[in-house]
């Protein structure tokens, strides 16, 4: 599983200044239904119903928000740097602001596991959650996204 290719044009969005998990969760919501042409209501249900099952703020400042929907026939992925730090109900009690979502077509339930673990590996590194909380723009954070991938395969 190549982050490259769940990631399309537009994949890495920073800026965004959400106030708390929720506004987050429905911004991030909002980009990825704009971008696909699905419906953010929907989708943001679709994040909301697995959230409610427990947090995916993972430690170090990454959330990995994913869930299921309709409508999409391809595993799917977005990243997000946001401005500044927000409760996220992560397992270490710690902000975040680093969140990658990942959507993934209804019946795609190993695809969809076999990519958790991609940007799980990717993300656990604190050098790269470094790099990528100092890169200067989009494309940056892309490059060091699905570099340290491939550095990782070696």
């Amino acid at each position: 599983m190549i982050l490259e290719d769940l990631m399309k044009g537009g994949a890495v969005v920073t800026g965004l200044r959400p106030t708390g998990k929720k506004q987050a969760l429905h911004l991030v919501a909002s980009k990825a239904a704009n971008t696909l042409g699905l419906s953010a209501d929907a989708l943001l249900k679709s994040i909301m119903d697995r959230e409610q099952l427990g947090s995916t703020g993972v430690g170090g400042g990454v959330a990995i928000p994913h869930a299921s929907c309709a409508g999409l026939n391809a595993i799917t992925g977005f990243f997000f740097r946001l401005e500044n730090s927000i409760d996220f109900d992560a397992i270490d009690d710690g902000p975040v602001d680093l969140v990658f979502l990942l959507l993934a077509p209804d019946e795609d339930g190993a695809t969809h596991l076999r990519a958790l673990a991609q940007v799980s590996r990717v993300l656990r590194r604190p050098d790269v959650r470094e790099k990528i909380r100092n890169a200067p723009d989009d494309a940056a954070i892309m490059a060091l996204l699905c570099g340290e991938q491939h550095s990782n395969a070696a």
